[in-house]
């Protein structure tokens, strides 16, 4: 396998409040190949958001990363702004789930992505527009040089985050960092926004990571998903293997939470009892113990390791096993 593009290494990211230290990310390593699609699922708190804001330098003021992440072999955090945002947006883009909150309410879509071209590739504003629109075109906005100098608040929800995503490949970045792509919106438009995923992976190349608190979208997308819990990657695997054998109890419970529409289904969904774990006062053991259904006192006292389980596979569970 060809070294990878994306290598994360000993991720810490911690958060300075009043009330004391939140230990958002502990101690994530994980790599991202070229033209693949990693999937990271997890509950709200587990940091899946903040590994990769992180790596993109946009963590918030009183957050600090340490460890090592570093994009094509060039490492990244303490980099400085100036030579980051060569990265960001040009190799390596990230579109959030709330397309509202990132696009200039103020400035016609038009601006916003010309702006794009004319500062990362030094393109004249004629040339710029002409890209700008056939990315339009590409993620399927329909009409796209007529609605192209429209005002964000001129677009539905979906072309909105079609938008988003037209201005992340402007580009051609080799790594497009989706988080919650499709949360704010309805089903069928959530279909096609993954579909328009794969069809960029498929034909630009480009390695993606979605990051997602529901396993069900990323069943049809994802090759490798990253199960977090806590900071810390409970279990990371292939896929159809996840699926199939989940390992960490925790992975167990997403999937036994998770509606199927297939023949295995039936009986009413499995809810995880409990709440998901103060970060400001982890438990010194497993983040996960206090409410797994298989915990014993070693559980309580020390962090299991993140050991391999085979080809591919890796999970932080003392009693790991499908």
């Amino acid at each position: 396998m060809p070294d990878p593009i994306l290598t994360v290494t000993d991720l810490n990211v911690r958060f300075a409040t009043p009330e004391g230290e939140v230990r958002a990310v502990t101690d994530v390593s994980f790599s991202v190949h070229a033209g693949e699609t990693l999937g990271v699922v997890g509950e709200s708190g587990s940091g899946k958001t903040q590994i990769f804001l992180a790596v993109m330098g946009l963590l918030a003021s009183n957050g600090r990363a340490a460890g090592s992440a570093r994009f094509r072999g060039q490492e990244l955090l303490g980099l400085r702004r100036t030579e980051l945002n060569r990265v960001r947006g040009g190799d390596m883009a990230m579109v959030f789930q709330d397309p509202m909150t990132s696009l200039n309410p103020y400035l016609r879509v038009s601006r916003q992505m010309t702006e794009v071209l004319v500062v990362h590739k030094g393109m004249s504003e004629a040339d710029a527009r002409k890209r700008a629109v056939a990315m339009l075109e590409r993620v399927h906005i329909p009409d796209a040089r007529r609605r192209f100098d429209l005002y964000p608040h001129e677009f539905s929800g979906g072309m909105r985050q079609r938008v988003m995503i037209a201005m992340a490949l402007l580009c051609q970045p080799d790594l497009l960092i989706a988080d919650e792509p499709t949360t704010a919106l309805d089903v069928t438009v959530q279909a096609q926004i993954l579909d328009l995923l794969a069809e960029i992976r498929r034909d630009l190349g480009t390695a993606v990571v979605l990051i997602t608190h529901d396993f069900g979208v990323i069943a049809g997308l994802a090759d490798r998903v990253m199960v977090m819990y806590g900071g810390r990657i409970a279990e990371e695997g292939p896929v159809l293997d996840m699926f199939d054998r989940p390992c960490h109890p925790y992975t167990r419970g997403l999937l036994a939470s998770m509606p199927r529409g297939d023949a295995a289904a039936g009986g009413e969904l499995a809810a995880i009892k409990g709440q998901p774990p103060n970060l400001q006062r982890l438990p010194p053991g497993c983040p996960f113990a206090p409410r797994c259904p298989l915990v014993i006192e070693r559980c309580r006292l020390a962090m299991p390791p993140l050991d391999p389980l085979g080809a591919n596979r890796r999970a932080a569970c003392y009693r790991a096993g499908p």
